[in-house]
């Protein structure tokens, strides 16, 4: 083993330390200015493939670094607005300094230094970074996910989530709009990367910051992947069916039809195997359900479609998924954008836990030293479906006029069966209480939402008036049988007495949620770059529980008998009128926005039990405060800062003295003198990429400070029953920060990526047990580092290492501390040798520290897969094992502020699939010999 790491230590010192060579320069203008962000880059005259490239700072200067070559080589320099330069190089044998390099307008003459129908690999436009698609080389059958890990500055984790220098993408689009979904994990999965032309990157803007064409308030990124236009008519797609042992299944289609503005998609799969069965990924397609699944972890292998959740490691779930798209402009200035969802999702879990809660004292809140152990064991099964029709119109009612209107309808129905076995004993081991039964929930809902936009732009440059309205309807009709038998044992006398409390009973549950905001507001530029903007809002939140109890009648063999203690009525309305004053900053370097006003709110509660009617009703005049800042030393380097002023309102079940008797082993009261939640929420960043080197950093705190906000007061007896209500406390925090480093080095045949991160938190619970405070003060970081070596087409082999150390010192417990950490190691290969042949391996080791007696902390789990393209490539026969070595597991333990919880789910096991992909291609651009037999997979 150390011989094998020592060779592969040397192999890849003797690939970095080959002779390599540095040129550099600097771009300015014709007026002998410095130009910030052109693009250098360098061709093989034999072929034109693009060999390396940068981006020149904001003094114009630019450096770039190769192995030496002895053939001819093109330096070609790229800026919008003026002629491309371009100068031969005979070799590259040394290292050169170019000097200044004076770009030409285009009108200028000079046939030998345009470049005529050339794309640079990367171009800076305003606030747009485009990438040329083309310029970055993928595998013919990689998909758009493939191609964007290729691209500078642009990091892609195990789940899925894309940062750009620095800044989180949370919107893909395809030709400026969604492919099923906003977060594109649809698009990046399956669109081929051989379709598309362009990869732009933006700032997301809300609605309204497009509509009015104002600079993006937050910090995140967009991608726009723009399609070739020769690809942009035509039909493509794929059939994958696969069956294994354990009857495991696997089955899926995806077919697009594009013509120019037209675009239609269909999306198909059903699995059993915890599976999106969308995956466009040939080796691993199928292995994400509970693949190194921990708790701490970010590869936890679920995924979410629809508003709902599969897989992840806690249970088995069979999933169907049918999705329809189309997209289309369907007469003059009206664009439209329309998708269907159904998913339906059937998941078996077996879950046992040990939960350890800490105590600060007894009922007459003298200090013990106790704990109570709770141990419980249960088998699930959950039914859900959920239909999804969402759409997007945007109609240009003239060149100043836009009126945009998004609605959406959600049909949903679940149903859990559960039966499960508790027990609960003190730190003594005496046993204090126990139940087993059985539970029932059936729940069906409806959810109504949009929005609808109104924006005027005036003559005027930054002039403008936008008028919104947004709704949320919400109807949830549930139905919760509980049969259960609880047996108390009190210990506090000698001679210990028990109680029993059986249930057989349903509670038929109405929750209605209804808002509305409308809001305008008016902006009016004072000079070029300073903007004052007026606003006023008006926000209604109404919340309704309407809850019918019966027990079960024996004589009418039915639940007619009415229980006046499951019974009872929770109404909530909140009203809010906020006028706005603010101001805009944008300059060059920096843009400032800061608003401000008075939220006047209406807080209105009712609610009736055992024929008592309760109203708890308060006004509130709160400040409203939003500020951000975002500096740009360079294209590349920027800071970002922003705060509000944070208010939400607790639920009426907090705050109306209703009691909730429908667990027999906890009760929960509300208290009419709580007030609002309120802190102050902040959040920075600073990132920096280096074109130069192709590395860059980011690092990146936020969170929310507290100066008050809602607890929960429990009471635990000596027979271990709860009873809680809620406070206020002061002085809490909960932060977050982060921060990474990548580098990319290309050289001729292979390319290395590294990537170096760490992301924690800090914060601050407090809450009350037995009637004394306590604190717990939870520390959490987590280091990981990534690994990918590609040797060209052939071998992709990428190692990551993750860890994680958990720690909560707590204040006023009978314990001081309790800690935890992960390790998560992997190794992924990938082989495309010999032809045809497509082989790959999936390795990890998870440990997790400290898991209570009968958990096991460890296991190895090793996916492998191989496949065969024929037929021209349009087939692709594939076997594949998941855990190879049988020992996936689902354990993990939680630290809360409370206590200690120890769980293990069921996951997936060892299984061998058996699986054949057909893969179609068609576009309406003229065929040649050479694309003729090109395929897309997916």
């Amino acid at each position: 083993m150390q011989k094998s790491i020592t060779l592969l230590l040397l192999l890849c010192t003797t690939l970095c330390f080959s002779q390599n060579v540095t040129l550099k320069g600097t771009v300015n203008d014709p007026d002998n200015l410095p130009i910030e962000s052109a693009t250098v880059y360098l061709t093989s005259v034999k072929d034109s493939t693009v060999i390396n490239y940068t981006i020149s700072d904001n003094n114009g200067n630019w450096e770039i670094q190769l192995r030496a070559k002895e053939e001819p080589i093109d330096l070609k320099v790229s800026f919008i607005g003026f002629a491309d330069y371009k100068e031969r190089l005979d070799k590259i044998t040394e290292d050169r300094d170019f000097g200044t390099i004076q770009m030409s307008d285009k009108s200028t003459e000079l046939n030998e230094v345009v470049i005529e129908g050339e794309v640079p690999p990367i171009r800076v436009k305003s606030d747009t970074l485009e990438f040329n698609a083309s310029s970055f080389k993928v595998r013919p059958d990689s998909n758009v996910q493939a191609l964007i890990k290729q691209l500078p500055g642009v990091e892609v984790d195990s789940d899925g989530k894309i940062t750009v220098n620095g800044k989180e993408v949370n919107q893909v689009l395809v030709n400026g709009k969604p492919f099923f979904d906003e977060n594109g994990q649809i698009a990046l999965q399956n669109l081929p990367a051989d379709i598309i032309d362009k990869v732009q990157v933006t700032d997301t803007k809300t609605k309204k910051e497009e509509l009015t064409g104002e600079a993006a308030s937050g910090d995140n990124a967009s991608i726009n992947l723009t399609i070739e236009e020769d690809k942009n008519k035509g039909f493509f797609g794929k059939f994958m069916g696969g069956y294994g042992t354990d009857d495991r299944y696997e089955s899926s289609a995806l077919v697009n039809y594009f013509k120019g503005d037209r675009k239609i998609s269909l999306l198909a799969s059903a699995n059993n195997i915890n599976s999106p069965g969308f995956t466009m990924n040939e080796i691993f397609d199928s292995m994400g359900g509970g693949r190194n699944t921990s708790v701490y972890t970010t590869s936890s292998g679920g995924f979410g479609i629809n508003g709902m959740r599969f897989g992840g490691g806690n249970g088995i779930t069979k999933s169907k998924i049918l999705g329809i798209n189309y997209a289309d402009i369907w007469m003059e200035n009206l664009d439209s954008n329309m998708s269907y969802f159904y998913t339906a999702a059937d998941t078996e879990n077996e879950n046992r836990t040990t939960l350890i809660t800490y105590l600060t004292g007894n009922e007459d809140g003298a200090t013990t030293e106790n704990s109570l152990v709770t141990e419980s064991t249960s088998k699930t099964r959950t039914d859900q479906y959920s239909n999804n029709f969402n759409t997007e119109f945007e109609f240009k009612i003239d060149s100043t006029s836009t009126i945009f209107f998004d609605p959406e309808l959600v049909v949903a129905n679940s149903k859990n069966y559960n039966t499960s076995q508790q027990t609960t004993r003190n730190q003594d081991n005496l046993l204090l209480n126990e139940s087993e039964g059985t539970t029932f929930n059936k729940n069906e809902n409806k959810t109504f939402g949009g929005s609808l936009d109104y924006n005027k732009k005036f003559s005027k440059k930054g002039r403008y008036f936008n008028v919104y309205l947004q709704n949320n309807n919400r109807i949830d009709d549930g139905a919760a049988f509980n049969k259960t038998q609880t047996l108390f044992y009190d210990n506090s006398d000698a001679v210990p007495t028990v109680t029993s409390d059986n249930r057989d009973q349903v509670q038929f549950n109405r929750q209605t949620s209804d808002s509305y905001e409308a809001g305008l507001e008016y902006a009016e530029p004072i000079t070029d770059s300073i903007t004052l903007i007026a606003g006023l809002e008006y926000d209604i939140r109404r919340n309704v529980e309407d809850r019918d109890g019966f027990n079960f009648d024996a004589v009418t063999d039915g639940y007619t008998s009415r229980n006046d203690s499951l019974t009872n009525y929770l109404a909530s309305n909140t009203h809010t009128l906020t006028p706005t004053l603010g101001i805009r900053i944008r300059r060059k370097k920096y843009s400032l926005s800061v608003s401000g006003g008075t939220a006047n709110t209406r807080f209105r509660n009712d609610g009736s039990y055992r024929g008592v009617d309760y109203t708890v009703n308060n006004d509130y005049l709160l400040p409203e405060l939003r500020a951000n800042f975002n500096y740009r030393f360079s294209k590349s380097k920027s800071t970002y800062i922003s705060y509000n002023y944070d208010v939400n309102f607790p639920q009426a079940s907090q705050v109306l003295p209703i009691e909730d008797v429908s667990n027999a082993l906890s009760t929960q009261t509300g208290n009419p003198n709580l007030e609002p939640n309120k802190g102050h929420r902040f959040y920075l960043s600073f990132r920096n990429f280096d074109y130069t080197t192709h590395s860059g950093f980011n690092a990146y705190g936020g969170g929310t400070i507290r100066n008050s906000q809602v607890v929960s007061r429990t009471d635990i007896s000596s027979s271990a029953k709860r009873t809680t209500t809620f406070t206020n406390v002061s002085g809490t925090y909960q932060t977050w920060f982060g921060g990474y480093w990548s580098k990319s080095v290309k050289r001729e045949g292979y390319k290395l990526r590294f990537n170096i991160g760490i992301n924690g938190n800090l914060s601050l619970n407090k809450g009350f047990t037995n009637g004394e405070l306590f604190k717990a003060n939870d520390i959490s970081i987590s280091p990981r580092v990534n690994f990918t070596w590609e040797y060209g087409d052939i071998l992709t082999v990428n190692p990551s290492y993750n860890f994680r150390y958990n720690q909560t010192n707590y204040t006023n417990y009978t314990i001081n501390s309790a800690s935890n950490t992960t390790h998560e190691l992997s190794l992924r290969t990938t082989s495309y040798w010999p032809k045809h042949f497509v082989f790959g391996n999936d390795f990890g080791y998870n440990y997790n520290s400290n898991l209570g007696s009968g958990f096991r902390n460890d296991f190895y789990l090793w996916n492998t897969s191989i496949g065969y393209n024929f037929l021209n490539d349009k087939l692709l026969f594939k076997v594949k094992v998941y855990d190879v070595l049988n020992q996936n597991l689902g354990t993990s333990r939680t630290i809360t502020a409370t206590s200690v919880f120890d769980q293990e789910n069921i996951v997936l096991k060892r299984y061998v699939m058996f699986s054949l992909t057909y893969k179609i291609q068609k576009f309406g651009a003229k065929k040649t010999e050479d694309n003729a037999n090109r395929f897309w997979w997916f």
